[in-house]
């Protein structure tokens, strides 16, 4: 799903909002999100997840073209681990049917 796709779902669950505030509130919280990792804070989303920075030291890589040794500098990167309410709903099982297949083969036509 891209940002577009979330307001426009989100517009379709409050009709009684304006797009354009939905689409203001999400990029709010986006920025937000942002500005607290680009000044070193860890954002938590109760049930969704935790958002943070690593630190990457500088290491010595190398030019998959050439074999070449290149200097890496080093960097922060910006890191998710999903929350535990998340990780149990991703992992949740469906239900199987008496129609279904148990092995859960799909038939791709092209």
């Amino acid at each position: 799903m891209i940002k577009s796709e979330l307001v426009e779902k989100l517009a379709n669950d409050n009709p009684q909002l304006f797009a354009r505030d939905i689409e203001k509130i999400v990029n709010t919280v986006f920025d937000e999100i942002a500005a607290a990792l680009a000044e070193g804070n860890r954002v938590e989303l109760r049930g969704f997840g935790a958002f943070s920075v690593k630190h990457r030291a500088a290491r010595l890589g190398r030019n998959p073209r050439t074999g070449e040794a290149v200097a890496i500098d080093e960097k922060w990167t910006p890191f998710f681990k999903a929350g535990k309410e998340m990780r149990e709903r991703l992992n949740r099982k469906p239900p199987q049917t008496d129609n279904q297949d148990s092995d859960n083969v799909v038939d791709v036509k092209f």
